[in-house]
């Protein structure tokens, strides 16, 4: 089992950046799928961004496709998200996950993610 640590969250106004980094211990992320999943108040769970366990395929949802490049390190063991552009409606608490399932498509089914950060808070202001 893998255990996730997200960081990176903060305060940041409309427009800004942040990078979220999540710190994998236990095993290696370019074992797993992994993913980034974000949860606003009052509203459920969704991915943002994922990537494959084989290939690096990634995915994005339509809303933050071309702001949130997602990314690993296999040397650091730590899979990014790197938020450009952000808007008042990205304020979320962001979880990152890792799946063992195999293969060369990303995970986007939230059901398939076995492991969970504890999330890290991220607002943004208009």
């Amino acid at each position: 089992q893998v255990q996730l640590v997200e960081s990176g969250g903060g305060w940041v106004q409309a427009g800004g950046s942040l990078r979220l980094s999540c710190a994998a211990s236990g095993r290696t992320v370019n074992r797993y799928a992994m993913g980034w999943f974000r949860q606003a108040p009052g509203k459920e769970r969704d991915v943002v961004a994922a990537i494959s366990w084989i290939g690096g395929g990634e995915w994005y949802a339509d809303s933050v496709k071309g702001r949130f490049p997602i990314s690993r390190s296999n040397a650091k063991n730590t899979l990014y998200l790197q938020m450009g552009s952000l808007k008042p409606e990205d304020t979320a608490v962001y979880y990152c996950a890792a799946s063992a399932i195999l293969g060369s498509t990303p995970i986007t089914d939230l059901n398939q993610y076995a492991s969970w950060g504890q999330g890290t808070h991220v607002t943004v202001s208009s």
